[in-house]
């Protein structure tokens, strides 16, 4: 399920609910571990909205399709037991192991961003049968994912009304972040470790949002009877059974993900505002403190809520590398029309309380070989850039580190001075500014006067747009696709992180 937004949740993992989607068994916590912030743990002005005492409860029944057979399902054994349907599975079912930890060691290899599908995710050798039906199901809508997502939610809420309070008033882009979470699943059903990675940052995620255990089953009976209304055509008992498992084994790696998550961290936390610097105009750079200690890796980014805009995330990255200090900072441009980014520029000031949500994306900084690093920053995308060069600088690596710095004008590299301090302080790190106005061509066009590339692996971050023409222009140079790295943080899903 995509990622509801809520200015109130429940670090509660269980949970009742019924029907077909309930989770075959409920998650397990330890009573003795902290279950995450508690009023103690909060600064004096809590800015949204604190959680409820009882959140709501799932409905069972009403669904608009019927339910598949369920032989065996009385089984309330351990996730690892098998999945209570005799159907042909699909290689979902091996997406069992226990959830990751959230900030990861540093891997040798790191897998792509689990926000994000990879840039080519190579086909699966022989699609399962469950995929095959999903996938033509989602084709078969696709054309009119707008009528579906509609017709989705409409259910939802006249189904559950209870459930309409989690989310935001204005839905336009929740319906788009719905579409584009269950093409992510279906392009990579067969994939397990990319979907797997994905899920449960999406699990961890939802847990800010106040999603439950009990929430799910409600969700799928809505998703299951969209579907099954715009893909008419094609629909039979065959798709639906397929649908229904692939959902009954997405949304338990999620609640798995979150009840794992929730013995180790809350599920947000508070952060108290204590310098805004407008940069320019339209950018400033906010530095917080949060209520509890916040562990990440430079090159992750998270969500912000504001107060005057709840059940509203946006993500931003990180613009530093861990600090002794604590504290968090962010580059933040006010786009049109962006509630966020225009209340973080315009309306914020130090003392104000925001919440974080959990740190994502795997734009991080491979510590286990020499490689050089080919870093593209355009506009605020130079913030995770500039952190990843700090986490070099402080693990002592004399790595060779090339820095393109990319701005419509001179005046949007606003952080240049820092990156340019940054380059007189190490001999290792080269710093170049591109203008487009002055240069007359775009920041991925300027790396390829520039190289060889062939020893370097390259992290992009900024536009949408610029990302993709960075990752064509690096291939074209010789960059292999897996020495590649960037995180979408324009809300693919995303997030519903």
């Amino acid at each position: 399920m995509d990622a509801p937004t809520t200015t109130s949740a429940d670090n509660g993992t269980s949970g009742g609910g019924g029907g077909w989607f309930t989770p075959r068994n409920k998650p397990t916590t330890n009573q003795g571990s902290e279950p995450g912030p508690d009023e103690g743990h909060r600064p004096d002005a809590t800015g949204p909205a604190g959680r409820p005492t009882n959140g709501p409860e799932a409905r069972s029944g009403g669904t608009a399709v019927p339910p598949p057979s369920t032989a065996g399902s009385a089984s309330t054994g351990p996730a690892e037991q098998e999945r209570p349907s005799p159907h042909a599975i699909s290689t979902l079912t091996s997406m069992a192991p226990p959830a990751e930890p959230r900030v990861p060691d540093q891997r040798e290899a790191p897998t792509p961003s689990p926000s994000t599908p990879p840039v080519s995710a190579p086909p699966a050798e022989e699609a399962s049968p469950d995929a095959l039906l999903v996938r033509r199901a989602m084709s078969e809508v696709t054309p009119v994912a707008d009528k579906v997502t509609s017709y989705f939610y409409a259910l939802l809420f006249v189904r559950h009304p209870d459930l309409r309070p989690m989310f935001p008033p204005a839905m336009d882009t929740q319906r788009d972040r719905l579409l584009r979470a269950l093409l992510t699943a279906a392009e990579h059903i067969d994939n397990t470790d990319v979907l797997v990675d994905y899920l449960r940052n999406l699990g961890r995620g939802h847990r800010k949002y106040g999603t439950r255990p009990e929430h799910y089953p409600a969700v799928g009976e809505c998703l299951i009877a969209a579907l099954s209304k715009y893909a008419a055509g094609v629909w039979n008992e065959d798709m639906e059974a397929a649908w229904v498992r692939t959902y009954t084994t997405i949304s338990q790696i999620m609640i798995d993900a979150a009840a794992a998550d929730e013995l180790r961290a809350p599920a947000w936390w508070y952060a108290e505002i204590v310098t805004h610097e407008l940069r320019t105009p339209d950018v400033a750079v906010i530095t917080v403190r949060p209520d509890q200690p916040y562990p990440f890796l430079a090159g992750q980014y998270t969500s912000l809520e504001t107060p005057w805009w709840p059940r509203i995330w946006r993500h931003y990255s990180f613009a530093s590398a861990p600090r002794s200090d604590g504290l968090l900072s962010f580059h933040v441009k006010a786009v049109p029309a962006g509630w966020v980014s225009n209340a973080l520029v315009h309306r914020a000031r130090p003392g104000d309380i925001i919440r974080l949500g959990p740190p994502v994306g795997s734009m991080t900084v491979d510590h286990t070989t020499d490689s050089g690093l080919l870093c593209l920053g355009g506009g605020t995308g130079i913030a995770p850039i500039k952190a990843m060069v700090e986490d070099v600088a402080e693990h002592g690596e004399r790595r060779p580190v090339e820095v393109f710095y990319g701005a419509r004008t001179d005046q949007d590299l606003y952080d240049i001075d820092t990156m340019l301090r940054l380059q007189q302080s190490h001999p290792w790190l080269s710093v170049r500014a591109i203008i487009d106005q002055l240069a007359h061509q775009q920041l991925p066009d300027a790396v390829r006067a520039y190289g060889p590339w062939n020893e370097y692996d390259a992290y992009l971050s900024g536009p949408p747009g610029m990302i993709r023409s960075g990752v064509d222009a690096l291939r074209e140079i010789g960059i292999p696709s897996e020495r590649i790295r960037h995180d979408s943080v324009t809300e693919l899903i995303a997030n519903g992180l």
